[in-house]
């Protein structure tokens, strides 16, 4: 496994180096992938090189050229050029791949809203570093979300971490001292000792501001915390995507023009594992 690993790095790093330098100069990298359903037009990101340049490789290979969609799910996406997808028998299982991995190039400011060209991948369980399958990809179709809807979805990744922390910093000890120094202030009020409740009070709110502030600190600098900036908001309130998906695979593109394609392949029917009844050929991927 780990001499797996290795290579598949020393193979991402050489591809990354031949081709990032002209890649980067030569801008967005625009790309053509025709299907017997009509014509998809989509342009790779700068700021993913190793998937760009596998990519561009892999077309100007002919490696795509007579796969397959062999997976479309409607309001969801369309995912295909599985190298098992060639010419394969009617309702055989498809998607097993080349098993070969690159790095994942996983960047908060591309995400997986409607359109979005990604990379799929095996689980966590298998893929512990999120690594990209190199010969398929999916574009995402996805649905529009409600502003409740990504409230919500902030709500229940934030307020589990947020009591997670709390919980770190308001141990025992910590509350048994707090207990204590309330008990302490109400005696010496009751006693009539001014001087000493104004001690106690100080005491507790030097501790409790302590505690405030290291909580506050921890979680706003989390990586765990889901924050969902206003243009990643408005993409999901207005053409739609898969919110879910986001910071779990890479998006290397998206589609420019032929949207109503993808959308019409979505639509298909499919057998019970997703794949269309009528194939879906990827006929030729160009690189424009």
């Amino acid at each position: 496994m780990k001499q797996r690993r290795i290579i598949t790095m020393l193979t991402t790093l050489i591809f990354s180096i031949l081709t990032m330098g002209s890649t980067m100069a030569q801008g967005e990298t625009k790309i053509l992938i025709e299907t017997n359903y009509g014509n998809i037009y989509a342009k790779l990101y700068n700021d993913t090189p190793i998937h760009k340049s596998n990519f561009i490789r892999l077309a100007n290979a002919g490696r795509y050229d007579g796969t397959l969609f062999f997976r479309v799910v409607k309001n969801f996406v369309i995912q295909g050029a599985s190298s098992d997808s060639k010419n394969p028998k009617p309702g055989m299982a498809l998607g097993y791949g080349d098993g070969i991995t690159i790095d994942a190039e996983i960047k908060p400011h591309h995400y997986h809203k409607r359109g979005a060209l990604c990379a799929p991948r095996q689980p966590d369980r298998a893929n512990f570093f999120k690594e990209s399958d190199i010969s398929q990809f999916y574009i995402v179709v996805g649905r529009v979300y409600d502003e409740k809807e990504i409230e919500n979805m902030e709500k229940s990744v934030n307020v589990p971490l947020k009591n997670r922390i709390t919980a770190k910093y308001m141990d025992k000890q910590t509350k048994e001292t707090l207990a204590r120094l309330k008990k302490e202030k109400a005696e010496a009020e009751a006693a009539g000792n001014t001087a000493l409740a104004k001690e106690k009070v100080a005491e507790f709110r030097a501790i409790a501001n302590k505690v405030k502030k290291d909580i506050a600190f921890e979680y706003e600098s989390s990586p765990e915390r889901l924050v969902i900036s206003p243009e990643k908001r408005k993409d999901y309130t207005t053409i739609g995507g898969l919110m879910h998906l986001d910071g779990e695979y890479t998006v290397f593109g998206e589609v420019t023009s032929g949207m109503d394609v993808v959308e019409k392949i979505a639509a298909l029917p499919t057998d019970p594992d997703d794949r269309p009844l009528t194939d879906v050929k990827i006929i030729e991927v160009k690189i424009l």
